[in-house]
């Protein structure tokens, strides 16, 4: 049971990376690559109707942790207040952005809130991919399962890092160029003409940055923590998991190159799922790592609910997600196509 509410949580949150990942791109790109309002109003049309509901994800992945690992919940919630405040904020600002900005007529005012979309955009792809550093890194607990850390310290991982170090940098530098091309691919399948040039443009652009930086990650993973093969080597078919984010990538560029956008759009999101799949599998059955003393990890183990309540939330798990998936299916079959303004 430990086990799948593991890989439930995975899932959840790797889905709205997937979903709200090219949001987020969007957003990113759209001041860069629409060069009029008409063509700004076009980018926020092709994620309009479905924004608001790729973030229900967020808010069910984080309800889903705080029922299955309260005391990864606890413990993360207290030791990140101050990046999950700014996170709070900067979707805060994203909505604002995107609902604001057509409520009056005005440079002045729709430059501002275009800004506010783009900015928090950016910000929330970074910071998205700190946190995920400071998962796979560890952090300072102590014998509660409690910890604190500062925005930075000396940008060195050890004992005592902060949120943003040389490492978390570079987790957050990969899920600022992942999810602009991930974003780049879907602005391309919803438009036609200069937009969609443009945007195939950006995602060709950037490729290369992608495979540099995937790289760079996986060597400073290996070299901070070298036990994060421990479950590939006890388990051998899962070194699949990095063949297939190699070949999501060659997929990705070979689609680019041919113009298919659904297909280089498929090969972002199967890049991203096996991304995050396989710092899960590196990672389990830790939860949270302690930097201090490994006897003081968070795991599936020691942080799950009772056994009762994690049967029993199963069923109610898997009808409310059954509801969600229908209305998805629904609400991206019913807006499919490109958009115009």
């Amino acid at each position: 049971m430990l086990f799948i509410w593991f890989w439930l949580v995975a899932v959840m949150i790797t889905a709205y990376v997937v979903l709200d990942g090219f949001d987020l791109g969007a957003g990113i790109l759209h001041l860069f690559i629409a060069k009029t309002d008409q063509e700004r109003r076009i980018v926020i049309r092709t994620i309009g109707p479905v924004w608001d509901g790729n973030e229900v994800w967020l808010l069910a992945g984080g309800g889903t942790l705080y029922f299955a690992f309260p005391l990864l919940y606890a413990s993360g919630f207290s030791g990140f207040y101050l990046p999950l405040m700014i996170v709070l904020w900067l979707l805060i600002l994203r909505g604002i952005g995107i609902e604001l900005r057509m409520h009056l007529e005005g440079t002045v005012w729709r430059g501002f809130f275009d800004g506010c979309f783009a900015l928090s955009s950016i910000l929330l792809a970074i910071f998205y991919g700190a946190a995920l550093g400071n998962v796979v890194r560890g952090v300072p607990l102590n014998q509660e399962g409690y910890f604190f850390l500062p925005l930075w310290t000396n940008w060195r991982t050890g004992a005592d890092p902060g949120i943003l170090d040389w490492y978390t940098v570079i987790a957050g530098a990969l899920a600022l160029i992942a999810l602009t091309i991930h974003g780049a691919h879907y602005v391309a399948v919803k438009t036609s003409g200069d937009l969609n040039l443009r945007a195939r443009r950006v995602a060709s652009l950037l490729w290369p940055a992608l495979v540099l930086v995937t790289l760079v990650s996986l060597w400073a993973t290996l070299s901070i923590r070298p036990d994060a093969l421990t479950n590939y080597r006890k388990f051998p078919m899962l070194y699949v998991i990095p063949v297939a984010v190699a070949l999501s990538l060659i997929a990705m560029y070979l689609h680019r190159r041919r113009n298919q956008d659904k297909g280089a759009f498929l090969a972002s999101c199967a890049y991203l799922i096996f991304m995050l799949v396989g710092a899960a599998a590196a990672v389990y059955p830790n939860l949270l790592v302690s930097t201090t003393d490994p006897a003081l990890n968070i795991t599936v183990y020691n942080a799950a609910a009772g056994s009762y309540s994690l049967s029993y939330g199963l069923i109610w798990w898997i009808s409310g997600m059954l509801l969600a998936l229908g209305y998805f299916v629904f609400i991206y079959r019913m807006f499919r196509g490109k958009v115009a303004a």
